[in-house]
């Protein structure tokens, strides 16, 4: 591909400084760094992606709504984040992550624990106890 060649399809990176790097011929015939905004295929599959993230967030509002999940479920779910990974942010064991799923134990935490996970989550402490409004 050369230089002029490289895709610019701004959707998800329109207004940011986020680029992607890709290699192509300039011209003299030699490989040079090229930052491009994205192209459609690589958007298509994005989209997707995302969609297929809305609709588990979308699952797991409606537990957190009959009381089966707590919000913080919804969070990780959001920020495609799995209790392995929220170990490693927070510091906390797996399995309190995990007890901390269920309504009764979340609703008990305190404001150190619940300002732990929204510091590794980067919302507020409120955002964290609640679902986003949609």
């Amino acid at each position: 591909m050369k230089v002029k060649d490289v895709p610019q399809d701004l959707k998800y990176y329109k207004d940011t400084i986020v680029r992607d790097v890709n290699y192509a011929v300039d011209e003299n015939g030699e490989y040079k760094a090229v930052l491009s905004s994205g192209w459609d295929p690589k958007t298509e599959a994005l989209d997707m992606a995302w969609d297929e993230i809305k609709e588990k967030c979308e699952e797991i509002a409606e537990r957190v709504k009959r009381g089966e999940s707590s919000p913080l479920e919804y969070h990780l779910a959001r920020h495609i984040m799995s209790v392995k990974l929220m170990a490693k942010y927070t510091g906390l064991r797996r399995h309190t992550i995990r007890k901390h799923l269920k309504p009764k134990f979340f609703n008990q935490l305190d404001e150190e624990t619940l300002s732990i996970y929204a510091k590794a989550l980067r919302i507020s402490v409120e955002e964290l106890k609640t679902l986003p409004e949609s």
